[in-house]
């Protein structure tokens, strides 16, 4: 189990962006952090991550953990094909299939550049996927997706996770309903 014990986190003294937040995550548990738009939701998910350390409080259970993410950034090498950018973390079949899973047989030899927005975003997801994991962490993974991508990539997640846990934010409560994901609200 991942613990947040009075967590506070602050990038500029006096000003915290969370504060006292105290959270269980279970083994395989769901949760969607949700909260208003500058209130440290994408905080929440680079502290789990170890990207920021409490200021003060604590996080437990990390240990060991392997974590798979998808940014709101795309975060995609530009001179690498879609397939190239997938295989960084799995091997070539396991990111041929996640690709395909996700709508995306026809531009595995496509450059970043060449791509739509939301196409590179599934390129994002699919490297996320096809990377062996324990903990899946989501932050505005689906944005900018229409309606058929969308449902590609929520079955692909919750074909992904299965008794994995998942952390993720959305603005769309759908998404995390579909899941099976509890909202936590900070």
């Amino acid at each position: 189990m991942i613990r947040f014990e009075n967590v506070t986190f602050y990038y500029r003294p006096g000003r915290p962006v969370i504060r006292e937040l105290s959270l269980e995550i279970p083994d395989g548990g769901r949760i969607c952090v949700s909260g208003p738009s500058g209130e440290g939701k994408t905080t929440v998910l680079r502290l789990l991550l170890g990207l920021e350390k409490p200021r003060r409080g604590r996080i437990t259970g990390t240990d060991g953990l392997r974590f798979s993410a998808v940014f709101q950034e795309d975060r995609l090498i530009p001179g690498r094909t879609a397939l190239e950018n997938v295989s960084l973390f799995s091997n070539g079949e396991t990111a041929r299939r996640t690709l395909e899973a996700l709508g995306l047989g026809d531009v595995l030899e496509s450059m970043p550049r060449e791509l739509s927005g939301g196409q590179r975003r599934r390129v994002a997801l699919a490297r996320a996927l096809a990377h062996p994991f324990d903990v899946l962490v989501l932050d505005e993974a689906l944005t900018g997706l229409d309606g058929e991508a969308a449902r590609n990539c929520l079955s692909a997640i919750w074909t992904s996770i299965r008794e994995r846990t998942l952390v993720m934010v959305s603005h769309d409560p759908s998404h995390a309903g579909e899941l099976g994901a509890k909202t936590v609200k900070i």
